[in-house]
């Protein structure tokens, strides 16, 4: 059990990232929308593919994005290593439902539109189902 917390950690971590990601990805739209250059630039490096690698360079000169992002990766690599060290079935829910609360959670810190009693219960269900996967089995003998 003591890598848990290193998978609500890695969860956590990877939940604010995604809501820090969609941030920076809207903030990279808005400047990709002003950038006056980009067909000229796209004709210049070979039409379809040369746009599509120029938007990608766009993306990540945008730091918003692309911080957000790299923290993201590097915890990927962090539970690929702990993933050696406990079982999948205890691993990959645990970091997913941390995930996926920490995800709402942080949106909604960060300003984005929910529905506060379906977003409230729904974490509150995550919380409940990464308790009893990692509570000691029940013994009814």
């Amino acid at each position: 059990m003591a890598v848990v917390p290193w998978l609500l950690a890695i969860g956590t971590v990877w939940g604010i990232t995604n809501a820090l990601i969609k941030r920076g990805a809207l903030i990279a739209e808005e400047v990709k929308r002003t950038a006056k250059q980009r067909t000229a630039l796209k004709k210049n490096l070979g039409g379809v593919v040369g746009g599509f690698f120029l938007d990608w360079f766009r993306l990540l000169c945008v730091w918003q994005y692309s911080v957000p992002f790299l923290l993201n990766l590097s915890m990927s690599v962090l539970f690929v290593i702990k993933l050696g060290d406990s079982p999948i079935t205890l691993a990959v829910p645990v970091t997913n439902a941390t995930t996926f609360a920490v995800t709402a959670v942080a949106g909604a810190a960060l300003g984005e539109n929910f529905r506060l009693v379906e977003t409230i219960a729904g974490v509150l269900l995550i919380v409940a189902g990464v308790t009893l996967c990692i509570s000691p089995p029940f013994n009814f003998s």
